[in-house]
């Protein structure tokens, strides 16, 4: 019996390293089809794999187990290592990292958690998912203005802002520009603030040498194939730079509000605590891992898409050199358009992982925003504005419960002036340059 399945065994992998390089084999001829068509279409961004992301994906449905496993306990760890993180809390995307962290605050288990009504300080000019866990959790969000150029919070105004009912702070570094921190976090320090960074666009930005992600209590990130690392589509991770107990409050909330935390690929019947048939409700004994401490979600990703995830984390460094590097070629090759377009401005100390390159269309232009991005688009390079502009113009948020104590100013400026390109890792060399000449023909034209 032994022999022979000691011989299946062997022809399953023989079977699965032929599947392999099937797969190999498919990426290198897709890449050759590509590179002999001509490109009609500039995306502002978009995954860049390659066989080794695939093959990865595919040994795990081989492997036949797809809810959140081993990999994702690897990934986990990897991610931590990288960010410099204490703890990683995967979830299905960054927009949920958000939800659970914000949810997490207001865990009667922390000595202090947050009340509804509470005040959380954030900008004007953001992405509806970094604003949307204050609100549904019943808090009060208290808006401040954007500084052009940095699209980053006003933190004159943020210090403007704070009342007796302020707790936290929760902000995104735009399009992975990094906040002053340090005057951001003596801002917090000094008022006993929370706070909570949303760096879905941001990982491998640091500031003063120290990545984004592990300044605040907590913080988030996305995997979104716009993304600098993308799983399967959708993705994305809380970080807690605390203890244990936090860590698993916000596991918590990702998996059906479970006050089990013991991993879902544990061997051991008795889970990693050794004890799970030990619990009690209400006087009745009870299988821990069916036991709920919080009104929470299922916000887990697979097993197939950390597998990506892996194989894309190590692949990251480069991304990052390669933002980097496309960034810079934008900002060179735009200079001289500084008299027309507000261009990208960043702190001296902040070194960021680009996500795009965002540009302003001055006041005082005879053309606007949509004259130039109609004519980008026209001639197939993809934009974006940034984001919601002022969201309080959104109807979401019309009858919703806010605080605003200063001016938006530029927030209703970028609204109506803002707009980026991509700067990911698939652009060429070529596709920038063809950016940088359409840009800059369009505006010597019109100036």
């Amino acid at each position: 019996m032994q022999v022979q399945a000691d011989a299946l065994q062997n022809r399953l992998d023989e079977l699965k390293g032929d599947i392999f390089d099937k797969i190999k084999e498919f990426q290198t001829v897709k890449a050759q089809l590509k590179a002999q068509s001509p490109q009609k279409f500039i995306g502002y961004a978009g995954a860049v794999y390659d066989h080794e992301e695939l093959i990865a994906m595919t040994d795990t449905m081989l492997d036949g187990w797809f809810a959140l496993g081993k990999r994702g306990k690897l990934f986990a760890d990897k991610l931590s290592e990288f960010v410099q993180t204490r703890h990683t809390v995967l979830t299905n995307s960054g927009s949920s990292a958000n939800l659970v962290a914000i949810s997490s605050l207001l865990s009667p288990e922390l000595p202090n958690p947050l009340q509804p009504g509470d005040e959380v300080i954030t900008p004007a000019c953001t992405f509806p998912t970094t604003l949307n866990p204050i609100i549904q959790n019943g808090l009060v969000p208290v808006f401040v203005d954007v500084d052009l150029g940095s699209y980053n919070m006003n933190l004159d105004q943020v210090e403007n802002a704070i009342s007796d009912k302020t707790r936290a702070i929760f902000f995104a570094h735009t399009l992975a520009n990094p906040v002053n921190m340090a005057r951001l976090m003596e801002i917090a320090n000094k008022h006993q603030l929370i706070v909570i960074e949303d760096c879905c666009d941001a990982i491998g930005s640091t500031y003063n040498g120290q990545n984004v992600g592990t300044f605040g209590l907590l913080s988030t990130c996305s995997f979104y194939p716009a993304h600098h690392l993308t799983t399967a589509g959708e993705g994305g991770a809380v970080f807690v730079n605390a203890g244990q107990k936090v860590q698993r409050i916000v596991y918590s909330f990702t998996n059906w509000g479970r006050a089990c935390w013991c991993s879902s690929d544990e061997k051991n019947p008795l889970g990693a605590c050794n004890a799970r048939f030990n619990f009690k409700v209400d006087g009745i004994a009870y299988d821990h891992k069916f036991l709920y401490s919080h009104i929470g979600y299922n916000l887990k990703p697979t097993e197939i898409q950390v597998a990506m995830g892996l194989a894309q984390l190590e692949k990251l460094p480069d991304f990052i050199a390669a933002r980097k590097r496309n960034f810079y070629a934008f900002h060179q090759g735009l200079s001289h358009l500084s008299d027309a377009l507000i261009l990208p401005q960043w702190e001296k100390a902040a070194d960021p992982s680009w996500f795009a390159f965002p540009m302003t269309v001055r006041e005082d232009m005879p053309f606007s925003r949509e004259d130039l991005v109609h004519h980008l688009e026209e001639n197939g390079i993809q934009t974006r504005n940034l984001f919601a502009g002022n969201i309080l113009r959104h109807p979401a948020y019309r009858d919703s419960r806010w605080e605003v104590r200063a001016e938006l100013k530029n927030s209703d400026l970028v609204m109506k002036n803002t707009f980026f390109v991509g700067v990911y890792p698939g652009l060429s060399e070529a596709n920038i340059e063809f950016i940088i000449d359409s840009i800059s023909s369009f505006v010597r034209g019109r100036v």
